[in-house]
């Protein structure tokens, strides 16, 4: 039974939450990311462009094909992005991937993206890396885009079979090299004759979706398309 409103902001008033990108307390209302800071965020828009102008749509360009690219925020240093992207990697803040999903999520729906989607699924993480951390970061991203698209999401319909070492400071050779080959599909019968998104948390070079989506499309995935919280420059 929800409790009295007087009582919550009596609660809110000892223990006051507080915005995971400034670290300002939040009001009533504000869901873990302030009204400032969501104005303020840097969005790509990238949705809104056609596909031959997207530069997310160009990073996998004669590789393989990928339909649709999407990037929610532009990536950088010490900046909001970079704050909320750690609480929800390294802080257990779950929520800030299930809320920056489901506002993405309903902006994608808004720009007509919603029945181009039969099935979400998250890039996994490796078995020792998830038992170590206690969750995908990359889950909680897929789960609020599939609120706000109103699309079904798996958390395991990806397994990744190689541990692999961080990207952080690698080359786009290098990237690709450390991620060849390490992805499988757990369920094929979940994504043959299927249109796939798969999504991350950051989208630098591509390697690691690019990697995915050449394993969802051999298992018979009608059409593959990418998305992540953030893009960086390569």
């Amino acid at each position: 039974m929800p409790l009295p409103t007087l009582i919550t902001d009596f609660i809110a008033l000892l223990f006051p939450q507080v915005c995971l990108a400034c670290q300002e307390p939040l009001t009533r209302g504000e869901d873990h990311i302030c009204t400032i800071c969501r104005a303020q965020l840097p969005y790509t828009d990238y949705h809104r462009l056609p596909a031959a102008e997207n530069p997310l749509a160009r990073r996998f360009w004669g590789k393989l094909p990928v339909q649709h690219a999407f990037g929610y925020l532009r990536f950088q240093k010490q900046g909001r992005v970079q704050h909320l992207l750690h609480e929800l990697k390294y802080r257990n803040q779950q929520e800030v991937g299930k809320v920056l999903g489901r506002w993405f999520g309903q902006e994608l729906a808004d720009a007509g993206y919603g029945p181009n989607f039969d099935l979400i699924l998250p890039v996994p993480l490796h078995a020792r890396r998830l038992a170590q951390r206690g969750y995908n970061q990359s889950d909680s991203f897929a789960e609020g885009l599939a609120a706000g698209l109103h699309c079904p999401w798996q958390p395991d319909g990806l397994r990744r079979i190689t541990k692999t070492e961080s990207q952080t400071r690698k080359s786009r050779l290098q990237r690709w090299q450390n991620v060849a080959e390490v992805f499988e599909v757990a369920q094929p019968e979940l994504v043959a004759g299927r249109r796939i998104l798969v999504v991350d948390d950051v989208l630098t070079t591509g390697a690691t979706l690019e990697a995915c989506a050449a394993v969802l499309l051999a298992a018979g995935a009608t059409t593959v398309s990418v998305a992540a919280i953030a893009t960086a420059d390569r």
